[in-house]
Order: C-alpha cells, then sequence, then structure tokens
C-alpha cells in the first residue's frame, strides 16, 4: 500500500477516517467535547466540521505512518521537509542535550522520521501492552532514530542522555495526572506534567520546540522553533504554561491534525465539572 502515489493514499485514508467514526461513537464524543472547551468561538457547525476532518486526518495518518516506518527514505526526503534547521544547529553547537518538544500530532511517526534525515535522537514512548507491537515500535524507532528508544518513566536514562549531548524526543501533551499542575491549554485549566523544566535544570538541556504539518498539496514539513530561552524560570507553574502556550501555538497551525479524541481535560480542579459523559 505505501508504494501508491501519495495523493493515493491520502485520499484513501480519508475515506478509511470518515468511516471510522461509525465505530468511534464514544472516541467522537470525546472529540466534540474537547473542540468545544478549546475552540469556544467556533460555531457548532464549524466544530463539527473540524471533527470531521480530524477523523480525515487520522485515517490519513494510518498510512502515513506506515510510510513512515517502511519507506524509502529517497522518496520521503522528496515528499517532505524540515525548515528551521539554524535553530537545530545553533543548539548543536553547544554541545549540551536538546529536549525536541512537540505535542501528539496524527503525523507524529512522520515527523519524527523526517527528523531523523538530519540527525539522531531517543525517542521517548509508552511501553505498549502488546509485546510484539511493542518490540515492532522498539526496532523501528531505534533503526530511524539511531540511538536506543527511552520509556517514558525512565527519568534517569532521559538525564544521563542529555548530559551527554544527545537529544531526546519529548511530548507532555497528555494528562498523566502525576508530578503535574493544573495550566491553561486552549484557556482551559488543563493538569500538565512539570517534568520539562526539571529535566532542563537536571541536564542543562535545551527545549526545542517543533511541529509536522501536513500542507495542501499532500507534502510533509517539519518547522523547527527557536529555541525556548530563556528556560526554565525557577517557577515550575509558569514553564509548564510556557509550554502549552507553546504547543498551542503549534496546534492551531492546523488543528484537525492533532489527536483531540483524547481526555485531555479528565481531571479537573476543585468547581470544574468533568466533561466526558
Amino acid at each position: 500500500m505505501i508504494m501508491l502515489p501519495i495523493t493515493w493514499q491520502q485520499a484513501i485514508g480519508r475515506r478509511l477516517g470518515r468511516w471510522s467514526g461509525y465505530f468511534l461513537k464514544r472516541r467522537l464524543r470525546i472529540g466534540a467535547v474537547n473542540l468545544a472547551l478549546c475552540f469556544p468561538e467556533l460555531s457548532e457547525t464549524q466544530r463539527a466540521a473540524l471533527l470531521q476532518r480530524q477523523l480525515e486526518s487520522l485515517g490519513m495518518g494510518v498510512f502515513e505512518t506506515a510510510l513512515a516506518w517502511w519507506g524509502a527514505s529517497q522518496r520521503l526526503a522528496r515528499l517532505g521537509e524540515v525548515v528551521g534547521l539554524e535553530h537545530l544547529h545553533q543548539a548543536q553547537a553547544s554541545g549540551r542535550g536538546i529536549i525536541l518538544l512537540t505535542a501528539h500530532f496524527t503525523l507524529l511517526e512522520m515527523g519524527a522520521r523526517l527528523l531523523s534525515a538530519h540527525f539522531q535522537f531517543h525517542a521517548m514512548y509508552r511501553p505498549q501492552p502488546n509485546q510484539l507491537f511493542h518490540e515492532l515500535m522498539d526496532h523501528i524507532h531505534q533503526h530511524h532514530s539511531g540511538l536506543p528508544t527511552i520509556t517514558q518513566n525512565d527519568i534517569r536514562a532521559t538525564v544521563r542522555a542529555l548530559k551527554q549531548g544527545r537529544a531526546v524526543w519529548y511530548a507532555p501533551d497528555h494528562d498523566y495526572g502525576r508530578q503535574s499542575v493544573f495550566v491553561p491549554f486552549f484557556g482551559v485549566p488543563a493538569l500538565t506534567i512539570t517534568a520539562t523544566s526539571r529535566l532542563v535544570r537536571m541536564s542543562n538541556a535545551i527545549v526545542l520546540p517543533y511541529y509536522p504539518q501536513r500542507l495542501a498539496d499532500g507534502r510533509y514539513r517539519v518547522t523547527i522553533l527557536p529555541a525556548l530561552d530563556p528556560f526554565p524560570s525557577g517557577d515550575e507553574v509558569a514553564d509548564t504554561a510556557r509550554i502549552n502556550a507553546v504547543l498551542e501555538d503549534c496546534i492551531r497551525q492546523a488543528p484537525e491534525q492533532y489527536l483531540w479524541l483524547h481526555r485531555r481535560f479528565k481531571h479537573r480542579p476543585p468547581g470544574h465539572a468533568y466533561p466526558y459523559h
């Protein structure tokens, strides 16, 4: 299937995504709640259209993940580009570790694969319950990124890699329910992990945000933003709010390409009702 022209893959993926809506009723309700909370300025009709485009993006993401895992490097080089490499080169020249800060986009794997053409990094991931799938993902990520993967909770390995001047891929945009604070995400209090500023304090690493994007012509672009500086500030809450603000700006570039079908607001501060019923 990955040998098909990219326009064919995307067309099939869009249709697959629309069909998946018949089987993802609960997830669609979660997505609708998230969009209502995060985009109150949109009408109900506009949010419904955005949710439909989210499904299409998820469908395309199935093919894009396969292409990122098994596609030839020469083909991916023609299909995608990385802009902002000057920020990466500046960070590398410092000799410090680099935290590649991003969010859970439907293009997660494609973005990482395009970055891997320019430098090596450790992929940080959550262990999968299916051992076969876990080993497959681990093998693929190590093969493309060039460095061993690091499990999500292995802080020691993360700090060690950063202290040695290596890069670590990191996405702190889910509600992990531990070592977290409530800070705004699209104007909504969201329980957000504070580990980013702690990792920098322990390792003296540079935080380099980036985001992947599917363009209107079907090609792909990864945009690397300038490093967060100064960071950290000494205030974990302010630092965490800053991280969310940066990721929010990235998501707004193509909101349908962010993963809205997870319970981002499953923990609520006192006085706020649980939104997913």
